[in-house]
């Protein structure tokens, strides 16, 4: 269907109708990952059911739909068939002829391509274990619609929440709706939402202005990404809905420039939302004017923090500022700001739609609604998973995760991307809220969520994290800017096995110091893995500075790669495959590592297909 300017809320409804009625003519939908999915080959098996559905004269009565992240990248490519639910992993283009004769034709599984779950098999969406605990809220047109279709986007009831907003309640009412609903912002700090639109509701100064935080930098996170791959209307309708309840005329997202599908697909949606007439002027006949302008960043993790991103919207460099004057009285050239991140604007139509009561009952007291989080690490299925907030870690990482690969042992999991905390295995039945991990030294932050197993050196770990801190600090601040350079330098020594017994005294102190003196949220949250992974992991600090040994057999150095004579079948790829000449023996006979020669590469380890070759740690640990 063609796209025309829609006048009013009557119009819309009608809209709707039409894109449903349109959506029927298909018996039967094909629904593949084509964002994150696309570097597994996604496109070319999309190509190849357009091309063979059409052989077979099926294109007609079969859609082939190009959608957003179906959750579980565990499985990718992943696709999912409708009516009937099917999801399957793994595809391959060369699969496609079965699926169209099994499932398209047949109406049946392909059990191959289809989970199991204790034996049984779980070829459904609903029956798949990675859903059936998620409450997939924000999160539940992704994958199920075109993203670069408005028709499909308001087919499932996209713009409804601006129209009944638009249609029915001034601006006060909409923050009283929000303010009431309590949603945090899912950006990380957890701010009320409501309160942060009120202050600038009221504050004096024209124009003011919204901004879309998708300056998503934690390592291993996209739920940012995978809603403005997936359902960019979604975004631009909770942006609608914060600019009328805060009066603002003119919007920006601010998105990572290394997002491009997601630049190509929120803007086109900017596009077609205009030609509609959902952005723009009189937005559905009300008098309402809004609209919106992408900008990329250029990759700076600061340009996270909400006075650095504005920094950068200005053209300066971005770098933080002093607060107060907070963004909601002083922020985009000196005028009233709403910065809002991309997860907490989704999460605004269904408040409209549902309203405040609906929403206070998911979640907690205090922390309504759901959260993303990206599950990802040492865990069977990885992916976006979307909980009612005061879910537990095990829930998330056993029910929902399927636990840890080969069965190894839960070591601690870290929330809140580089600048978050490790929660130790102790707390895996913890209640996960914005209060309840700070009490345990952890944040949300904006939803990352790395799993650690026994094999996860917990002092390599607080290295890596303060690594990535400190080389993206933007150096204003003295104590953000030295003292994490001086904590990195203690790291790295004691992971070298040169550290000395004051160390760990010394990193307390310097961390709560950083945490205490620095200007903005990087500086202020960067110690967060070195004190958390010292208070539950301490054992692992004093082994490596007392024993120079590693526990978890990582820091090169401080372990020995050792050779099993029962499994070992002599079979020599370990003597091929090491670059220092370090292993020995004759072909069919067990083999040995001269540990002086041997440089921990790793490489022996690697190619062993019996598995004997096994790291140890230094006695004493």
């Amino acid at each position: 269907m063609g796209l025309q300017r829609i006048n009013s809320p009557h119009e819309l409804d009608s809209f709707r109708q039409h894109a449903v009625e349109a959506r029927k003519h298909f018996r039967a939908r094909v629904l593949i990952c084509t964002t994150g999915c696309r570097s597994k080959g996604a496109l070319a098996i999309r190509d190849a059911f357009q091309e063979k559905l059409a052989a077979a004269g099926l294109d007609q009565e079969i859609a082939v739909v190009g959608a957003g992240c179906h959750g579980q990248c565990s499985l990718a490519p992943a696709i999912v068939i409708e009516p009937w639910g099917y999801l399957y992993g793994g595809v391959k283009p060369t699969d496609v002829d079965e699926i169209i004769e099994t499932t398209l034709r047949g109406g049946q599984p392909v059990e191959r391509l289809c989970q199991k779950a204790d034996g049984e098999l779980t070829p459904t969406v609903d029956e798949a274990p990675f859903y059936r605990k998620q409450r997939r809220q924000v999160l539940a047109n992704c994958g199920r619609i075109d993203p670069t279709l408005i028709e499909d986007a308001i087919a499932c009831g996209t713009y409804a929440g601006i129209a009944k907003a638009l249609s029915g309640m001034q601006p006060g009412h909409v923050i009283d709706e929000v303010r009431e609903a309590g949603i945090r912002g899912r950006g990380g700090a957890g701010f009320p939402a409501g309160i942060k639109w009120d202050f600038c509701r009221k504050a004096e100064g024209s124009p003011k202005y919204l901004i879309c935080n998708a300056d998503e930098g934690d390592p291993g996170a996209f739920m940012d990404r995978a809603l403005l791959e997936g359902v960019p209307h979604q975004v631009l309708e909770g942006m609608l809905i914060a600019a009328y309840a805060i009066g603002a005329s003119h919007g920006f997202i601010y998105v990572r420039a290394e997002y491009p599908i997601a630049v190509d697909h929120i803007t086109m949606a900017i596009d077609q939302a205009r030609t509609c007439g959902l952005l723009g002027q009189n937005i559905l006949g009300s008098g309402f004017d809004f609209d919106i302008e992408v900008r990329m960043g250029a990759g700076a993790f600061v340009c996270g923090e909400e006075t650095a991103l504005i920094a950068s919207l200005e053209g300066h460099r971005g770098t933080p500022r002093p607060r107060p004057p907070f963004p909601a009285n002083q922020g985009y050239m000196g005028k009233p700001t709403v910065i809002n991140n991309v997860e907490t604007l989704s999460n605004l139509p269904s408040i409209m739609i549902h309203g405040r009561e609906w929403y206070k009952g998911i979640g907690t007291s205090g922390n309504s609604g759901t959260k993303i989080f990206a599950l990802a690490g040492k865990v069977n299925n990885t992916g976006l998973v979307e909980v009612p907030i005061g879910a537990t870690l095990r829930e998330i990482v056993f029910d929902i995760g399927g636990g840890i690969p080969n069965n190894k042992e839960f070591k601690a999991a870290q929330t809140g991307g580089p600048s978050g905390g490790c929660i130790p295995a102790q707390f895996l039945d913890l209640p996960i809220d914005y209060d309840s991990l700070k009490t345990i030294g952890a944040i949300m932050g904006s939803g990352g969520l790395i799993v650690m197993d026994s094999e996860t050196c917990m002092v390599d770990l607080a290295r890596f994290f303060l690594n990535f801190t400190q080389s993206e600090s933007c150096g204003k601040c003295v104590p953000c800017r030295v003292g994490t350079r001086h904590m990195l330098t203690i790291l790295e020594r004691i992971c070298e096995g040169k550290g000395q017994e004051s160390d760990i005294d010394e990193l307390l102190r310097l961390g709560q110091d950083i945490k205490t003196t620095s200007l903005c949220g990087l500086g202020q949250t960067a110690p967060n893995p070195v004190l958390t992974t010292i208070r539950y992991f301490r054992a692992e600090y004093e082994a490596h500075i007392l024993e120079k040994s590693c526990p978890a057999c990582v820091c090169p150095g401080m372990f020995v790669y050792v050779i099993d004579a029962k499994p070992c079948t002599g079979c020599h790829r370990c003597v091929k495959s090491c670059p220092s000449g370090a292993i020995t023996g004759k072909p069919k006979e067990t083999h040995f590592i001269d540990e002086i020669r041997c440089v921990h590469c790793g490489s022996c380890y690697g190619v062993c297909p019996s598995k004997a070759i096994a790291k140890k740690a230094y006695a004493g640990a």
